[in-house]
């Protein structure tokens, strides 16, 4: 199943994330040459969805229901970012931060009521701009073109106002760019990596910046918030740093007990921090390593899991021969979803690292972002018997839904059953063949 661009066309980027709260959503950014995903709401699933029209960047607000048994997605409302390319993206409650090139911006969006949908948009104060205006798509009659230039808004349905809180330069390298962004789970800080291998550290979402220290000889590919204020970065220097405010508590080595594989010849790509099912007080950090070069008998990427909170290795697996692009943890703890640089998507149980589901190259081309829906209330309404939904977005400009279903189960009463049976017949047999054995 996939949901194309609803206006134009465009790639998908990156930044497809969960909704916080009842609402399920899915949440894009687009750059003149790609676009991101991501959601948000409440009291019904909705979503943004980025896309690309001509060289104007934008973010689409998209609600999804459940029609005749599948999800379906319907645009509500499509907010321009003029040329800024959306390339990395988090959500807090009703606040998105979306890091454009070398700066992140910090989005609010509110839904309106049935009586805030008529009238033209009318910004507030500096730098926030309001859309209750209602603007047909582009390429009907009576769509008119933006007269503000940024931050401009548009909606079909009026439902969904957006206004620009703030936007800080987060990165500052020759070839700046922000690459990672993450929120910690209280929202109140925002930590922000990029090219020039700094880590900076925000309130969030006034943007003061509290910290700022090189965490990486390079880029940083990503980031991770934990508990007690740690902060876990994975960079292309071929570390995985453990790190309290700016002082470093260790590097992860995966590799310890693997004297197979040579030194830097794998680099980390993500870190993840997810929960532990019936666990309340346990904790998980996932790491994805893939090789630094490849050839043509390419090694295999591989999965480890450590514990979150001593950071020592639990268990590391191979996970196929395609290299790895992104990583997500499903709300539970229960599930991890891959996506590879081919297109190919898979769901890989988090206990065990193995693999459940697989669809090569779902895509066909780059997966830059994958996400489980919420396993909030409306969230499981709209898994209805399967046991978890994934989505992922890809450079094809295309987002897909991947189910996963029940797995099959032997019922414990039959199982008992089966066990008496067996020892009954083979206390017959004994007795057939040895009478008087009894």
């Amino acid at each position: 199943m996939h949901f194309q661009h609803l206006l134009g066309c465009g790639w998908f980027w990156a930044g497809l994330l969960r909704l916080v709260g009842q609402a399920v959503g899915l949440c894009c950014a687009c750059p003149p040459r790609a676009a991101a995903l991501e959601g948000a709401g409440a009291g019904c699933c909705w979503g943004a969805m980025a896309q690309l029209e001509s060289a104007i960047s934008g973010a689409h607000f998209l609600q999804l229901e459940q029609i005749g048994g599948q999800l379906s997605a319907s645009l509500l409302h499509s907010h321009d970012t003029e040329t800024r390319a959306t390339m990395s993206m988090a959500l807090a409650g009703d606040v998105i931060a979306a890091g454009q090139d070398a700066s992140c911006h910090i989005l609010r969006f509110r839904l309106q009521g049935p009586d805030e949908k008529s009238g033209s948009s009318t910004p507030s104060k500096a730098g926030e701009t309001q859309s209750p205006r209602c603007w047909p798509r582009k390429g009907r009659p009576g769509w008119v073109p933006s007269e503000k230039g940024e931050g401009d808004t548009r909606s079909e349905a009026g439902e969904v106002a957006v206004e620009m809180l703030c936007s800080v330069q987060t990165d500052f390298s020759p070839d700046a760019l922000q690459k990672a962004v993450r929120v910690s789970a209280d929202h109140s800080l925002l930590a922000t990596g990029g090219s020039d291998g700094f880590l900076r550290v925000w309130e969030f979402p006034s943007m003061k910046k509290v910290l700022e220290f090189k965490a990486h000889d390079g880029e940083i590919e990503d980031i991770a918030l934990g508990p007690e204020n740690k902060v876990v970065t994975a960079g292309r220097d071929f570390q995985c740093c453990v790190w309290q405010r700016d002082q470093l508590v260790l590097r992860l080595r995966w590799d310890e007990n693997m004297p197979g594989v040579p030194d830097k010849t794998y680099r980390y790509q993500a870190c993840r921090f997810g929960t532990v099912p019936d666990q309340a007080e346990a904790l998980r950090l996932y790491t994805v390593q893939v090789p630094h070069k490849r050839g043509r008998r390419p090694p295999p990427c591989y999965l480890t899991k450590w514990d979150g909170k001593s950071f020592l290795p639990l268990l590391t697996q191979p996970c196929g021969g395609e290299v790895i692009s992104c990583l997500s943890v499903s709300d539970s703890g229960t599930f991890l979803g891959l996506g590879t640089v081919t297109g190919s998507v898979a769901i890989h149980v988090a206990f065990s690292l193995q693999r459940l589901y697989y669809v090569k190259e779902a895509h066909g081309i780059v997966v830059t972002d994958v996400a489980f829906l919420p396993e909030s209330r409306r969230g499981r309404e709209l898994l209805a018997e399967n046991e978890a939904a994934l989505l992922s977005v890809a450079v094809d400009s295309r987002c897909k839904l991947h189910l996963l279903p029940p797995r099959r189960s032997f019922p414990v009463w039959l199982l008992l059953l089966l066990c008496t049976g067996l020892v009954v017949a083979t206390i017959l047999l004994l007795q057939v063949a040895f009478p008087g054995f009894l």
